[in-house]
């Protein structure tokens, strides 16, 4: 089982539907084509996340960009 949920909604709305389910949010980060990827802090978040949100459920591969640099900073 995965931490990381791909869903077809607003950033904000995810983080209202965490907050009411007592989900914590280890990362949240918006993808290219729309959408968000959603890390919870625990697998049992993530459980009820995905029971919760079912119908809005990214399918298929979806795209992510970078959120660390490809080389050092220094």
């Amino acid at each position: 089982m995965d931490r990381s949920l791909y869903l077809d909604m607003p950033e904000g709305e995810v983080v209202t539907k965490c907050l009411s389910a007592k989900v914590g949010i280890s990362v949240i980060e918006r993808l290219p084509e729309g959408g968000v990827r959603l890390v919870c802090a625990s697998m049992a978040g993530a459980d009820i996340m995905r029971r919760k949100l079912r119908s809005r459920l990214l399918k298929g591969d979806v795209t992510r960009t970078a959120l660390r640099p490809a080389g050092p900073i220094w």
